[in-house]
């Protein structure tokens, strides 16, 4: 059986009229008859009883048509779908992504590309920069969007979008909340909220550099996810140095204020497979943004 008897059968049944049918098909007469023929002889049934005046499709005919109907839509529907897959427009894409992703550039290149190929189903998941890039590179996820990280495996590409500097995350009622720009040694005895090294080394890394530039090692309490810190904050349990970009986070009872005399900054960046030729992936990394520079 081929799609050729199974479009002669539908236009004869649709049409109930060979000559029409074959017209319709840009064929002659012939084919279609002969279409027609070797599909009932495959089937084993006959599909229209036919007279000198007259087709009339018969009750296994009927059945068949719904069949033949439901695959050619299904090869319709291939068909585009591979045409759109080729042209990056439709297909599907995994994205991996660190939560300050999500409070900075993933949200708006999510909504152009989307607007754009709204035919592509996108899978978004939640991870930490090492899973990110070990995923990527196996293949479980195209894109990640991560912390720059100086373990990055020789097969991907990353390229940096945000450079956000530290600000501090203040329980409202801190008494360094009225200040315009905290100078960050007098932070010196409280407890700092911060990455787990495990899950956000970057992070933890700067953080501690960062006091230590002022003169002390701070006391931290470890977190794994950047809302779960300033929920903490929130609760009084600490202070947090966070990329500016997380203010966008208005959590009730933090406040947010820049560093006297500290502009470090934190490296956001997506990273993908380099050899990943996937027209889907292809036209997403054109969404990409402009390497920015935030202002705390």
């Amino acid at each position: 059986m081929e799609l050729r008897h199974l479009r002669a059968f539908v236009s004869v049944a649709e049409e109930l009229h060979f000559g029409r049918a074959a017209k319709r098909l840009h064929l002659s007469q012939p084919p279609v008859s002969l279409a027609i023929k070797e599909l009932e002889t495959e089937l084993g049934v006959r599909l229209f009883e036919r007279s000198s005046r007259r087709i009339e499709i018969t009750p296994a005919g009927e059945e068949a048509l719904r069949d033949a109907r439901a695959v050619l839509a299904r090869t319709e529907s291939l068909r585009q779908h591979a045409r759109d897959a080729s042209r990056g427009s439709g297909g599907s894409l995994a994205v991996g992504f660190i939560s300050l992703a999500a409070y900075s550039f993933l949200p708006s290149m999510l909504r152009r590309f989307c607007a754009t190929f709204p035919a592509v189903k996108i899978s978004l998941h939640e991870s930490t920069t090492d899973r990110i890039s070990t995923d990527v590179e196996t293949g479980s996820l195209d894109v990640g969007c991560m912390f720059s990280t100086p373990m990055l495996p020789s097969s991907l590409t990353y390229q940096a979008t945000n450079r956000d500097p530290l600000v501090v995350a203040l329980p409202e009622h801190h008494p360094m909340a009225e200040l315009k720009r905290v100078p960050l040694e007098r932070l010196a005895a409280e407890q700092f909220l911060v990455f787990e090294r495990h899950y956000g080394p970057i992070m933890f890394d700067t953080v501690l550099a960062t006091c230590r530039r002022h003169g002390f090692s701070p006391r931290i309490f470890p977190a794994r996810q950047m809302h779960t810190i300033v929920s903490l904050v929130s609760g009084g349990m600490g202070v947090a140095l966070v990329p500016s970009c997380v203010q966008v986070m208005r959590r009730e009872g933090v406040v947010y204020r820049p560093l006297r005399g500290e502009r470090t900054p934190i490296e956001t960046g997506v990273c993908w497979k380099t050899d990943n030729d996937s027209p889907v992936v292809r036209s997403f990394l054109t969404y990409l943004p402009r390497l920015s520079q935030s202002k705390s």
